[in-house]
Parts: structure tokens; C-alpha cells; sequence
């Protein structure tokens, strides 16, 4: 799909977030006046085509111009802060609901689902060199855990050499934010890198979560925000950047033994992640034999998990594992029975809202800067 056709919507199926693109400029633009027009007509379309449960309450009694009218601020005016906490109390999810950030954080993961939709892993898609910078980033994080091997230590869980690992990224993320982003927006570099260290799980703790995972995807909105991330390169964010940030956080995992943040045990959907199974059940949809049952068939599973990141989730919970799946994953066992990837993508997408975005115990430690800003969606 080429970027022109994204500039203006993405056809019948515009999510609510195609308002971050600029098809002139092919940039992620500023939030500003009527930015968030897109993201209310997406958030229609996407109900009309039934993507979204109901209508956004942030989207009640706005009527915007249409996202070709967006004008663009230049980036380098913007006045970059270090993001903090602002949700408090479970009353100040309210605010976070009605925010900026909450408007463009879902908008940049519909738009996202959007783009993979009905492609492999192994799909050809444009590589461009913010993508092989990122990619170079978590490939350092990915050594950083070969250098610092696990201590011996009478508990099994929280290997405590994750703090050492930790330590290093905590000094070093500037640093590695900065090969990414050039030097124009050198001021945005701190701000961003908040992101990327909020995203690899809590040092304290020693554990890791769904809301590590926005953390992420926060990280890669603002880099599309600032314009080093572009629209065509919204399929490489998915499969090349978020893959291999995937692969790393399974490393980590598995080598420092991290607890699950909040884990709802055999009640949640999976231990550590929820966006790969989204994006990774969009990617399913219109498969030619592939249905939602052969999920919890072990042969599809391993004839195909390097296609599907879907798939590739299911292994590796098979793996880390032991007992009947039905057992130890019964949310997924469940959804194995939907009829369509299509229903399984609308209904992921409802799930992730109400027990990730929606929670007061992972939105506590989201935090919001200028490029998301806990301020209400811009009216026109």
C-alpha cells in the first residue's frame, strides 16, 4: 500500500490513528488543532466496520476537518520535556482516557494492526535506516545480556544480575536514542529515551509486563512523532522492530528469570505480552487454511510460527509451559473456538482497551511528556 494512499486514509478501514500521518511530507505531524480529526473518524469508521466496541467518548460532540487539511509544526520548535507520572489515583483514569496520549497511543497500534493485516513475517517490505538503527538497538541490549550472565542466587526467580544489565541501559539510553535520531532533534533524545527504559521491565522488582510492552510501542509513537519513524515504514516497525524487540524480552526473560507484572495467572492472556497477538491475529486474517483452531495444534503451530507472530507467542508459551494447554492458557484455549482471525482481532482489540489501557495498576506508571501529552484531545 503506498504511502499517498495512507496520507489520505487508509481507504474503508482507516484506524484511528492514520491522523498521525502526513501523506505530503510522508512524517508522523504534531498533536495540535485538529490532529485529532482522523482519530475521531477512524474511531467511527472502525465502529462501523466493527473494530471498535462503541463510540470514543473522546470523539462525543467533535467534528473535525479531514486529516488531508492537517498542517504541520515543525518538530524542532517543540519544547521537549522528561516524561513523569500523572495518573495517580484510579479517579485520574478519567483523564487518561479523555488525554492526547490515550487518543494517539491506540491510534498508532490500530493504524499499526492495520498495515499487517493479511501478511508473513517474510513479507517484502522497505527497510529504511531508522529502521536498521533501531534494529542495531536492541541488538547492543541483546549483547548486554550475553555480557552479564546470570548470578548464582538462592532464589530461582529475579535472578538479581538483571539489576546490572538494567544499570547499563539506564546510563547508556540517551546514548543509544541518539543513534537513532538525528541531529536536528538532538532535544528530543532525552524525552524519548524514557520510553525505551521504561519498556525492558522494573529493576526493582525484577519483573516485566503489558505495560513494559506499551512502554515500547509509546517509544516507537514518539519516534514516528518526530518524523524519524515515516509511513512507509509501518511495516517494518512490526515485523523487523518490534520482532526482534520481542525476541530480546524473551531473552531477557528466560535468562534472569523476570516474574510476570501483574500477572492474572491462567485467567490473563498471556504472561508478558498482548500487541504481538493482536497484530499477529490481523496478520492471519483471510488466510487461505489457517483458522483460529490451529493455534493450539502443535504441527500448524510449528510449520508456521516463523510467518506469524501469533504463532510464534504460542510457541514459546508452549515452551515455557509444561501441562495441557487448556490449563495453563485457558483465555487462548477459549479463543481458539472464535470462527474468524477477523472476530479474534476485533475482540483482542476490546480485551486490550479493558485489561490493559483501561487498568489503574498499569497505567499508574505510564508516563506522558509532550509528545504525549496527558492533556484532553485538541477540539477544533
Amino acid at each position: 500500500m503506498s504511502s499517498e494512499t495512507l496520507g489520505t486514509g487508509l481507504s474503508r478501514h482507516t484506524p484511528a490513528g492514520a491522523h498521525l500521518f502526513s501523506g505530503s511530507s510522508k512524517r508522523l505531524v504534531e498533536p495540535g488543532r485538529g490532529s485529532v480529526g482522523a482519530a475521531v473518524k477512524g474511531e467511527r469508521g472502525l465502529q462501523a466496520s466493527g473494530l471498535a466496541p462503541g463510540r470514543s467518548k473522546m470523539a462525543e460532540g467533535e467534528r473535525q476537518p479531514p486529516p488531508d487539511s492537517l498542517e504541520e509544526a515543525p518538530p524542532a520548535t517543540q519544547n521537549f520535556i522528561i516524561p513523569k507520572k500523572e495518573i495517580h489515583t484510579v479517579p485520574d483514569m478519567g483523564k487518561w482516557k479523555r488525554s492526547q496520549a490515550y487518543a494517539d497511543y491506540i491510534g498508532f497500534i490500530l493504524t499499526l494492526n492495520e498495515g499487517v493485516k493479511g501478511k508473513k513475517l517474510t513479507f517484502e517490505y522497505k527497510v529504511s535506516e531508522a529502521i536498521e538503527k533501531l534494529v542495531a538497538l536492541l541488538n547492543t541490549l541483546d549483547r548486554w545480556i550475553d555480557e552479564t550472565p546470570p548470578v548464582d542466587q538462592p532464589s530461582r526467580f529475579g535472578n538479581k544480575a538483571y539489576r546490572t544489565w538494567y544499570a547499563k541501559l539506564d546510563e547508556e539510553a540517551e546514548n543509544l536514542v541518539a543513534t537513532v535520531v538525528p541531529t536536528h532533534l538532538a532535544a528530543a533524545v532525552p524525552e524519548v529515551a524514557v520510553y525505551l527504559k521504561e519498556s525492558v521491565g522494573n529493576s526493582t522488582r525484577i519483573d516485566y509486563g503489558t505495560g513494559h510492552e506499551a512502554a515500547f510501542a509509546a517509544f516507537l509513537c514518539c519516534l514516528c512523532k518526530i518524523g524519524v519513524l515515516r509511513v512507509d515504514d509501518q511495516i517494518a516497525i512490526v515485523f523487523k522492530v518490534f520482532n526482534r524487540y520481542l525476541e530480546v524480552m524473551r531473552k531477557l526473560q528466560k535468562t534472569y528469570r523476570m516474574e510476570p507484572a501483574g500477572s492474572q495467572g491462567v485467567w490473563g492472556l498471556d504472561d508478558f505480552q498482548f500487541l504481538p497477538f493482536i497484530w499477529g491475529s490481523s496478520q492471519l486474517i483471510d488466510h487461505p487454511y489457517l483458522e483460529p483452531r490451529h493455534f493450539v495444534d502443535e504441527k500448524a503451530v510449528n510449520e508456521n510460527h516463523k510467518d506469524y507472530m501469533f504463532l510464534e507467542c504460542i510457541l514459546f508459551i508452549t515452551e515455557m509451559k509444561t501441562g495441557p494447554f487448556a490449563e495453563h492458557s485457558n483465555q487462548l484455549w477459549n479463543i481458539s473456538a472464535v470462527p474468524s482471525w477477523s472476530k479474534v482481532n476485533q475482540g483482542l482489540i476490546r480485551m486490550y482497551k479493558a485489561e490493559c489501557l483501561e487498568k489503574f495498576p498499569v497505567i499508574q506508571h505510564f508516563k506522558f511528556g509532550s509528545l504525549l501529552p496527558i492533556h484532553p484531545v485538541t477540539s477544533g
